[in-house]
């Protein structure tokens, strides 16, 4: 584990919320990236993995696309993503347009499951539940002062 200084209340309180969430989404989101690039992987191929394993049939490209985008940032093309899931043979679509997950399609996400649990094993290290809790209300407190959706995922 990584030691940091520590700061008084004021010092951390006067702290600019922006510039702190922004270098804490790109080292997580960053690690994240770099694990699932292990497996071939971009963030849409993992959400659309796990979507897809949710509710097995359920999700069309457009309901899909259209729960996906809150999270993109970086003008993904869905289509591309679900094309190549379907030619990896790790997704297919009824003829309904639904998808489902295939075999070889769960034992790529359950190993991108595992690299991304060991990224996030690592963001919580030295901090407890209840203190990652509070952290997680806090961000959804400024998120929603700032007019964004703070229900969860």
């Amino acid at each position: 584990m990584t030691t940091i200084t520590e700061y008084s209340t004021e010092e951390l309180a006067a702290q600019p919320a922006g510039a702190w969430t922004g270098l804490a989404y790109r080292a997580v989101v960053g690690a994240l990236r770099a694990a699932l690039a292990e497996e071939d992987l971009t963030q849409p191929h993992w959400w659309t993995l796990n979507h897809a394993a949710g509710a097995p049939g359920t999700w069309t490209r457009a309901a899909l696309t259209a729960r996906l985008l809150r999270y993109d940032d970086q003008d993904t093309d869905f289509g591309a993503v679900y094309d190549d899931l379907v030619a990896r043979g790790w997704l297919t679509e009824s003829p309904e347009g639904t998808f489902t997950l295939t075999r070889e399609g769960e034992a790529g996400r359950e190993r991108a499951r595992v690299r991304n649990a060991r990224v996030l094993a690592r963001a919580h290290e030295g901090i407890a539940a209840e203190e990652y809790a509070t952290a997680v209300n806090v961000l959804r407190r400024l998120v929603a002062n700032m007019g964004g959706d703070a229900d969860l995922p």
